[in-house]
């Protein structure tokens, strides 16, 4: 996939006064640049094995340009004085958060500072591997589908010689197990986590799946022999070291459906009309408020009131416009049942 981003974006205008001012105390000892399919991002760490790129599948050339560049500086690693960082610290909700060790969402960890620079960001603090997934690529994805005309969504993504179909749903409503057996079944891997969507079709957004043992994926982790992730219950996952195949860059969305497995109640394939459809990806799929970022959205657009709306508006919008020129289903469905399992795929693939 060509990227949208020209090398002249990967430079900020603004002279860089922080690495000026704090260059001297840190050394960078890893770095790489991650391959999200539309853009990539420079990840650089004074820390040698930066735990944070186990997240990522696909890498690219150290020469490659970049639309974002992200320095993560471990303080245990190079010790610099608070008192040096601050007066070049960011100020606002995202800052004070991070200040607070509140990242985003449910995600905590060690006070850290954060610096922003044009397209460069600098992180001081500890363990900073906790930020680059839960917080950074989610920013990051949102501010360019602002920026291109996207619509970032929290969404699994498979594709059939049909067409793509995207999974949303609550959390652990069966997502990743749906997603796995489909692949498993023969479908094309797309996405597990992130999709950029423009007019009718689907980004793929590259990166490590991360699952726990469990019926779904006992034979997973034993038959694909799969390390252990960050976290000691997760293990990490390669979809195209797994599946068998190279995933998909991109593809024509045919299908949305909300995946809510629940074995207690009545299986059920049933088609969703477009307003309640949309009224649940509002909450569940739709970046700002599925991650709270509606602040640094803002944030991005210089703080003005009438960039924010007019890029809400049009990001609705498209949301609305993918869901009307789709077909949009609600699914409980026991994907581990091989006939079950065969009989859904059978009716995504339906002309």
């Amino acid at each position: 996939m060509t990227s949208l981003i020209t090398p002249a974006s990967a430079e900020p205008d603004t002279h860089d006064y922080v690495r000026d001012a704090l260059g001297q105390r840190y050394t960078i000892r890893s770095s790489r640049v991650i391959d999200l399919n539309l853009f990539k991002v420079r990840v650089s760490s004074n820390v040698t094995d930066f735990a944070g790129y186990a997240f990522y599948t696909r890498f690219a050339p150290p020469e490659q340009a970049c639309a974002y560049e992200l320095v993560f500086v471990d303080l245990d690693q190079d010790p610099i004085d608070p008192a040096l960082i601050e007066p070049f610290a960011d100020q606002g909700y995202r800052a004070d958060r991070f200040r607070g060790g509140s990242y985003i969402t449910h995600h905590f960890g060690p006070p850290a500072y954060l610096v922003t620079r044009g397209n460069r960001i600098y992180v001081f603090g500890r363990e900073l591997e906790r930020t680059l997934w839960p917080y950074f690529t989610k920013r990051l994805l949102t501010s360019f589908a602002i920026d291109h005309g996207l619509v970032h969504l929290k969404a699994a993504a498979f594709v059939q010689p049909q067409g793509a179909t995207l999974l949303f749903g609550r959390q652990k409503g069966g997502k990743t197990v749906f997603l796995t057996q489909a692949c498993a079944a023969g479908a094309r891997f797309l996405s597990n986590t992130h999709v950029l969507t423009g007019g009718a079709t689907v980004y793929g957004v590259p990166s490590a799946m991360r699952i726990r043992k469990g019926p779904g994926f006992d034979q997973l982790i034993v038959s694909g022999r799969l390390e252990k992730h960050l976290e000691a219950s997760e293990y990490r996952l390669d979809p195209d070291m797994i599946f068998g195949h190279e995933a998909i860059a991109e593809a024509t969305v045919r299908n949305l459906c909300v995946i809510d497995y629940n074995p207690d109640r009545t299986p059920c394939f049933d088609e969703v009309g477009e307003e309640p459809f949309t009224a649940f990806l509002d909450l569940f799929a739709c970046a700002p408020g599925t991650y709270g970022l509606k602040d640094d959205m803002l944030a991005h657009l210089g703080s003005d009131f009438y960039r924010y709306s007019a890029a809400f508006t049009a990001m609705k919008r498209r949301m609305s416009e993918l869901v009307g020129a789709a077909r949009r289903f609600y699914i409980n469905a026991d994907m581990l049942d091989p006939v079950v399992r065969d009989r859904t795929l059978a009716r995504l693939a339906e002309q």
